[in-house]
């Protein structure tokens, strides 16, 4: 298995009202978030992102960390499981001419809305079977997506990462360490259905056969 490594450590962290969020979530709102669709992304705050739009403050200045880790270049080949409207594909192509980037994204809203530097790179897809072939790309990334799966779903995608990865890969996923990270995360969480342990995460890992490495998102 890989590090467990904060590679999102530049990631702008916002302040999050988590006592507002389990007072507004409901059945129906979960619901509707689980779509991933219009309302989920450029809906009301409630079911998802409240509008889910292009600025370079956010992943610009976590690209020199992925950069340097994974020692990318013009000749890399990217892809990332869960792009959503492709964002981070964005400031991989400005940051390093040249580079190849692929996406792909169960959502067909985010993927018709992608931003249009990268709209012939991505393409709706199930993290579950990737349709790529084996050793595709030199990093695969997944940034807080898998743990929108059943449990027993998880390791076919953990395994497909594996597959396609011919080198390197990444993911971070919804964990607690401890009661209160937990309590926080069943509060703070609209889509994830699987929360674990970060103990628990681990074990899947390896028994899913994954060997790269990973991080947590804990609200």
């Amino acid at each position: 298995m890989g590090k467990e490594i904060d590679l999102l450590r530049e990631y702008p962290k916002s302040k999050r009202d988590i006592t507002k969020r389990l007072v507004e979530k409901d059945k129906k709102i979960r619901t509707i978030a689980r779509k991933f669709g219009k309302e989920f992304f450029d809906g009301e705050r409630k079911y998802g992102y409240g509008g889910f739009n292009y600025n370079p403050k956010y992943w610009q200045p976590v690209i020199p960390t992925l950069k340097k880790h994974y020692n990318l270049n013009r000749h890399s080949k990217i892809l990332d499981i869960g792009c959503a409207k492709g964002f981070l594909l964005v400031d991989l192509i400005k940051a390093i001419p040249g580079i190849s980037v692929s996406g792909i994204d169960i959502s067909q809203y985010a993927i018709k809305n992608c931003h249009p530097d990268i709209s012939q790179s991505v393409s709706v897809g199930d993290a579950r079977s990737l349709p790529y072939e084996d050793s595709s790309f030199d990093l695969v990334l997944s940034i807080n997506t898998l743990h929108n799966l059943e449990i027993n779903e998880l390791s076919k995608s953990l395994k497909e990462i594996e597959r396609v990865s011919s080198k390197n890969s990444f993911i971070t996923v919804d964990a607690y360490r401890n009661t209160k990270e937990k309590t926080n995360m069943e509060s703070w969480n609209l889509t994830a259905k699987t929360m674990l342990h970060v103990d628990e995460w681990k074990k899947l890992f390896e028994s899913s056969g994954y060997k790269g490495d990973y991080y947590w998102f804990i609200p």
